[in-house]
């Protein structure tokens, strides 16, 4: 009988899927613990679990959720989110994860964008989602986690409403459709969907499994929110169920809580942004704990320098790894403990499946995957990737694809060096994009929002670097009659629905002009530096709410 490829494609396509994974992992691990809830107390098996994802996908079904609808959900990490991103799964549906922190205009977008069949979100972001639901029209099935309100049913409820049998995912279901829509910021600056296929869940869960290596015998706690990619495929749900390993969700950042938590619930991974990492090396040295049980804490979201790096090790772990992605294709690069501390600053190489190379950069075309930066650690480039992890498109909106992939590489945007040995070191961004706290904000969002209070005639935004959150957002603003203050330019952005809190400036200096192009674009890169002179000389005013970005947890951009 001669060799028959299309038999073997078949298979893939029906059975390696993420939802299939899972399922063998309920057989296969029923008694073993699945999930720790510290808040509530409780445990729940793969058994247990498997059990409660069937009646949180009966429940769908019977909200009229099916095969590729969308299903949006605004949870802190916890049980919950872990339910419905596997029942989704179950079902062949979309889970759509959003940001707990955003604001109700961009939740709004959301919404319109995505028109899920049922929204469910936290209580703690009740005004922002019941706003977003007015604003964007949309009238989907609504469910609360925690105490409901305005007619709105609870989860609980719900789930302990819904009908007997579990649904089937449908038999000719592929591994190529899409799972999950994760949203990003954008060149607009409104969230943007990168659409997921259920083959790059199984390749992202892989990855992990071999890069740390993770086991069914570990126990990981990502200080990241789940929304984010770097939260549910790094070390959260994604790897770990695939595996059959266990997780332990954390609702918010505490540094001294995650190190009681080494020891009280034998975690053998922590996963976060090197904001989180920094503040627990302060905590451990403020009192230090017994991390012995950890196999190794993995940063992401922003680039590692060599001091924190060896700081960390000494501190907190020799086992420390940092990843470098996107929210499109995920880590592409992989610095491991083996690596250092000779490679200590660098995003590490190129991970097992994925291609990374460094391009020169043109003025005025894109360079093609073969016109390649010199391997000297010295000359500057765009870095590029492609990889089995990667979403090649992004809902409703061919054209910006057009503008990231080409020849099925992506091109995120972001300045590099690579040397001989393919070792990546991240300069920044080549657009204007700031990253604070882990989170992407881009100028132009934050400038139009500025712009919309009455006595702000221009601004421009620019982010200043900043020891603890990498990035600080400063605007300077020209005012319209010279009398609009920075506490009243404060106020007014904490009230801006579209404008989440994390994204409002931490400083601020009234100005005449700023520089512009002679076609009156806004020259960035020389408020920048203007930003940092006037930091030093102590000319930017703060508002007297504070300063420090309104978040702790932060994230790899993807």
């Amino acid at each position: 009988m001669s060799y028959d490829p299309t038999r073997f494609q078949q298979y893939f396509e029906r059975e390696l899927t993420y939802a299939a994974g899972f399922r063998r992992n309920v057989a296969r691990y029923g008694g073993s613990v699945a999930v720790t809830d510290p808040a509530s107390g409780r445990t729940w098996t793969y058994r247990q679990l498997g059990e409660d994802v069937d009646r949180t996908a009966t429940m769908l079904m019977e909200r009229g959720v099916g095969r590729g609808d969308p299903v949006v959900f605004q949870l802190y990490n916890g049980v919950e989110f872990a339910l419905l991103y596997l029942a989704t799964h179950r079902l062949g549906a979309v889970s759509v994860p959003v940001n707990y922190r955003l604001a109700p205009a961009e939740i709004a977008h959301i919404l319109r964008d995505s028109m899920p069949v049922v929204f469910v979100y936290d209580q703690e972001c009740a005004p922002a989602a019941q706003r977003a639901l007015d604003l964007a029209a949309t009238s989907p099935a609504v469910l609360v986690v925690g105490p409901g309100g305005n007619g709105a049913h609870t989860f609980d409820a719900a789930l302990a409403q819904s009908g007997g049998g579990a649904p089937a995912l449908p038999e000719d279901f592929s591994t190529y459709e899409e799972t999950t829509r994760l949203y990003t910021s954008g060149t607009t600056g409104m969230p943007k969907g990168v659409a997921l296929p259920s083959v790059v869940e199984v390749m992202s869960a892989h990855d992990v499994i071999m890069h740390f290596p993770l086991t069914p015998n570990d126990r990981s706690l990502n200080m990241t929110p789940w929304f984010h990619r770097g939260g549910l495929h790094s070390g959260g749900p994604t790897p770990a169920f695939y595996i059959g390993a266990s997780v332990v969700p954390l609702r918010a950042f505490d540094a001294a809580t995650v190190l009681d938590w080494v020891g009280e619930h034998a975690l053998t991974f922590l996963i976060g942004a090197p904001t989180t990492l920094e503040l627990l090396a302060a905590e451990q040295e403020r009192e230090p704990r017994d991390l012995n049980s950890l196999n190794g804490i993995v940063t992401m979201g922003a680039p590692l320098d060599r001091a924190a790096a060896l700081r960390y090790q000494q501190v907190l772990t020799p086992r420390i790894f940092n990843g470098y992605g996107t929210t499109e294709a995920f880590w592409n690069t992989f610095l491991r403990p083996e690596d250092l501390p000779e490679h200590a600053g660098t995003a590490g190489r190129a991970c097992t499946d994925d291609d990374v190379a460094v391009v020169k950069v043109f003025e005025d075309r894109r360079a093609a995957p073969d016109e390649l930066a010199a391997q000297d650690g010295v000359e500057a480039g765009e870095l590029i990737m492609r990889s089995p992890k990667s979403g090649y498109s992004y809902v409703n909106l061919p054209g910006l694809e057009e503008e990231k992939f080409h020849d099925g590489w992506l091109y995120p945007g972001d300045m590099a060096t690579w040397d001989a040995d393919g070792y990546v070191t991240i300069l920044g961004r080549k657009d204007d994009m700031i990253i604070s706290g882990g989170e992407n904000v881009h100028p132009v969002q934050v400038e139009a929002a500025l712009a919309d209070h009455p006595d702000v005639a221009n601004a421009v935004v620019v982010g200043l670097p900043d020891d603890q959150w990498g990035q600080r957002i400063v605007a300077y603003v020209i005012r319209r009659d010279g009398t609009v203050t920075v506490d009243e330019l404060d106020a007014f952005c904490r009230g801006h629905d579209a404008l989440a809190d994390f994204k409002r400036p931490r400083a601020y200096r009234f100005v005449d002009e700023v520089p512009l192009t002679a076609t009156g674009k806004k020259m960035h890169f020389k408020v920048v530096e203007q930003a940092v002179r006037d930091e030093r000389d102590g000319l930017l005013e703060s508002p007297s709410a504070g300063v420090g970005p309104a978040v702790v947890d932060a994230d790899h951009r993807g």
